[in-house]
């Protein structure tokens, strides 16, 4: 382990502890101004955040886009620390929250009764983990399993990896590393064959073997993950859009998206994915998380 990851380990873990440690009130600030800090430095992440945001908002004027990256990096800073302050034992009261913001279910819940797998593909956006912590406790309410599986990347240092897995794994999600390869597979697919659910994050081709889609008007590459384990197992594919309201959680749920066993049908299916994100993203771009390039012509410009 290198000096820096052991940094970054040793960071993780104290903000957990001191963020938890806080006033909520306290510590929602802390972050705001850390947020407002880097949107006024005009670099890193957030030139990325404007970049991206220029094309989800082309009509807007730099003031327009200096409030909205602004409002961006608060929402990604809302997330961090929600993120510190999230414990196993707030699960009901999340639940309750997201309930009342959340929209488009009635598909999810036909699928479940029918014994049928749930695909949900979600962009990096508002507080994934609330989302869920939704999804798990749904299930225990209807008498299922109250777990899902979902895939991530393997974090450097190790410690830190587990530090995450730990943390969603208390909160009933199952993780699987991106990694593993056929284990990941074959756990994401018999997840689905016994009727569960899988959430996958579905913005950024991170394997960089996804399926080049027009998303905003430009060419970008997605995944292909959640349309093919659709398609593999005759589970609902659904796109979804976590983000915020003022004093919670939003998620309004796409109409399912149909998709055969076909090269074909997956690739129509990921377009169908991109194109219910842009109509999504539209109405709350500021919680678009999307601080890394994702148009093809940034990732081949960086």
């Amino acid at each position: 382990m290198t000096a820096a990851e052991r940094l970054a380990d040793a960071q993780y873990a104290a903000a957990w502890r001191l963020v938890r440690a806080l006033p909520a009130g306290a510590a929602a600030g802390v972050f705001r101004i850390a947020a407002d800090l880097a949107a006024r430095s005009g670099a890193g992440p957030a030139v990325r955040l404007r970049a991206n945001l220029a094309r989800v908002v082309p009509a807007a004027s730099p003031a327009e886009l200096d409030r909205l990256v602004r409002a961006g990096l608060r929402s990604y800073a809302r997330y961090w620390c929600e993120m510190f302050r999230l414990r196993p034992g707030d699960a009901p009261a999340v639940h309750a929250r997201m309930d009342e913001g959340i929209s488009g279910t009635g598909p999810f819940f036909e699928a479940i009764a029918a014994g049928r797998g749930v695909v949900f593909a979600v962009p990096h956006s508002g507080n994934w983990d609330a989302a869920g912590v939704w999804v798990v406790e749904t299930l225990r309410g209807l008498g299922h399993e109250p777990v899902f599986t979902t895939m991530a990347q393997r974090l450097r240092p190790e410690s830190l990896f587990r530090r995450f897995l730990a943390y969603r794994e208390a909160l009933g999600f199952e993780v699987v590393a991106a990694e593993a390869g056929t284990a990941a597979h074959r756990a994401l697919t018999r997840r689905l064959r016994a009727g569960g659910v899988v959430c996958l994050v579905a913005d950024r081709d991170l394997a960089g073997s996804g399926i080049e889609v027009s998303f905003f008007g430009e060419p970008a590459r997605f995944p292909a993950g959640p349309a093919r384990l659709a398609a593999l197992t005759g589970a609902v594919l659904m796109p979804a859009y976590p983000h915020f309201s003022r004093d919670g959680w939003v998620v309004p749920i796409a109409a399912p998206v149909p998709v055969e066993r076909s090269p074909e049908s997956v690739a129509k299916a990921t377009q169908s994915i991109a194109d219910a994100f842009a109509r999504l993203i539209a109405q709350a771009p500021a919680d678009w998380h999307a601080l890394q390039p994702v148009w093809t012509a940034d990732q081949e410009r960086r």
